[in-house]
């Protein structure tokens, strides 16, 4: 007798990957935005004061 496939298994495993993908993505996007404004963000040192 074949076994029977376990297609609630596949669909979880599917659902992983889909997920660690769009987490992935995501982080990418966030230091994407950090790299491209990073002098907004972080105050700059004059140079009278050193």
């Amino acid at each position: 007798m074949a076994r029977k496939p376990n297609y609630g298994f596949e669909k979880r495993q599917k659902e992983i990957a889909k997920k660690a993908k769009k987490e992935e993505k995501n982080k990418r996007k966030k230091e994407e935005k950090a790299e491209n404004s990073p002098r907004e963000e972080t105050p700059q040192e004059s140079p009278d004061e050193a």
